[in-house]
């Protein structure tokens, strides 16, 4: 999609019948480009200079490496020798195609044979990933196809466009499964910024090229040229139309279109093939890690996926494949609400530890200041007790932050640090939202209550009576350790050890609460 531009339906209605226009008021100047390349175009089919798109260009081995790939053929007992191709004769092939459930045209000739090739032999690897992908991408196409009415075999046009990779980009610019140009994007209600861009959000830009294919048919009312169109814009469409004598058959004016449009259909119509025959030519697809059932969770606050994959232990890699619209992996719900995509397992485990998930090192994965004093130093709350610290032999910021309950990036805020470095005998300002709470440099990272008004002998009682021990180990979280006690909440095991969620180390003792 790379050469399409913004579509307005009553431009089309009022301009495809001028015949004297050199640039239509939708065409980009690569409209323009390639309209001029056509006028030089051969008068017969070149079958041997066929184009190769940037789609079947990507490197196959790079993306069967891919996070959500586990790479391996699977020796189906219909797959057999999966390396070698089978030869199929012309014949064959064409009644292939002919029994395609489908409503539109699937022609066979020298083009559509020279892609089967392609795919089945040079492009076997490619081939493998797409059909692992569309395990999972091919049911959502074929729910919102349906919804606008559409052929469901238009599925495979995402194949052409992108392979199935929902982060690709062209040179051209154009992104995502379905290929759209900024421009394009943003005519058709895809939100492009900083943060976000939904041409790589698999369900909306899904939306977006049904909305634009369902413009395209109303206006040319033939599935192969609304294809074509999609390749190089209505504006050459129009101009091979006028070329070849006002026939509006995509193989009639076949000689009058770009280069790359005109491998165009035959790459649509080879994708349909091999989609669907691919156990006759040996080629079995690879697996995927992507789950199969997945929720939806509103987010209203500003989140980093790391905060969710940390806290709730997922891998980070497996987040980004089932939300790629998100740019920097932030998520900027403080300003609208957007959709986090999570496997089905673990959304109950989202909202049961949604307040800690939030908090989870926000002050540093999340730009959190809305006023700066020059100088770096920040203001703080007037219910903030300011606290002086002197660093100790040994002392790191890190320790002494976790100490005080605070993070490494607010302490080098209030004193105007450009490393973690401390010297001994530095005094540090320290801002706590605690008074109550005082610094203790022989607990490892707690804090000692010193105003709660309970004797030392009491709080000890309380400790051997109402907790157990336990010792912290690889990979626990206060989530994943409150699972193991019923009743037992994280954000009650922080508040009863006086630590952030941060503060939790690997054999570092904790009290879980009993009884």
């Amino acid at each position: 999609m790379k050469k399409r531009n913004f579509i307005v339906i009553s431009a089309f209605s009022m301009c495809i019948g001028i015949a004297n226009a050199q640039v239509y008021p939708w065409q980009t100047t690569e409209d323009a480009i390639y309209s001029q390349e056509s006028n030089n175009a051969d008068a017969t089919i070149d079958d041997g200079s066929v184009y190769i798109p940037e789609s079947l260009e990507e490197n196959a081995d790079s993306l069967l490496q891919s996070w959500h790939i586990d790479y391996y053929a699977a020796k189906d007992k219909n797959c057999g020798n999966y390396d070698q191709n089978l030869y199929t004769s012309d014949e064959i092939i064409k009644q292939r195609l002919s029994k395609l459930p489908r409503i539109m045209e699937m022609a066979y000739n020298e083009p559509v044979k020279s892609f089967i090739e392609l795919y089945t032999e040079r492009r076997r690897p490619l081939v493998q990933y797409m059909l692992g992908m569309a395990d999972f991408y091919f049911p959502m196409f074929e729910q919102v196809l349906d919804e606008y009415n559409l052929p469901l075999e238009l599925k495979y046009l995402a194949i052409v466009e992108s392979a199935l990779n929902p982060t690709a980009v062209s040179r051209a610019g154009a992104t995502g499964l379905w290929q759209f140009m900024l421009p394009t994007g943003k005519a058709y209600s895809l939100e492009i910024n900083s943060l976000v861009d939904e041409r790589r959000d698999p369900l909306k830009s899904t939306h977006a090229a049904c909305r634009y294919l369902r413009d395209m048919y109303n206006i040319y009312g033939d599935w192969n040229l609304v294809i074509a169109a999609y390749n190089c814009g209505p504006g050459n469409i129009n101009k091979a139309i006028r070329r070849a004598g006002g026939k509006k058959d995509y193989w009639a004016i076949y000689n009058y279109l770009p280069r790359e449009t005109r491998s165009y259909v035959p790459l649509f119509i080879a994708a349909n093939y091999v989609m669907n025959y691919y156990k006759e030519h040996n080629i079995c697809p690879v697996r995927t890690d992507l789950p199969m059932s997945t929720d939806t969770i509103m987010i209203n606050k500003a989140l980093h996926l790391d905060q969710v994959a940390e806290v709730l232990r997922i891998d980070k890699d497996q987040l980004r494949g089932l939300n790629p619209q998100y740019k920097k992996d932030i998520i900027p719900g403080n300003c609208k609400a957007y959709p986090l995509r999570l496997p089905s397992t673990y959304s109950y485990a989202f909202i049961d530890a949604g307040d800690e998930i939030y908090k989870y090192r926000s002050d540093e994965l999340l730009t959190n200041r809305s006023t700066v004093e020059p100088g770096g130093y920040s203001s703080s709350s007037s219910s903030q007790e300011k606290m002086i610290h002197r660093v100790k032999k040994g002392e790191t910021l890190a320790q002494i932050a976790r100490n005080y309950g605070v993070t490494t990036t607010q302490l080098k805020r209030w004193n105007g640090l450009k490393s973690t470095k401390v010297t001994k005998g530095k005094r540090l300002v320290i801002y706590s939202d605690s008074p109550s709470y005082s610094y203790n440099s022989n607990n490892d990272g707690n804090k000692s209550n010193v105003s709660s008004g309970k004797k030392k002998s009491e709080t000890n009682s309380t400790s051997s009576t109402g907790y157990k021990k336990y010792k912290v180990r690889k990979g626990d979280s206060f989530y994943s350790i409150a699972k193991k006690y019923p009743g037992t909440e994280a954000r009650e095991l922080m508040r009863l050890n006086n630590l952030t969620s941060s503060g939790l180390k690997v054999g570092q003792i904790i009290k879980i609460p009993v009884g």
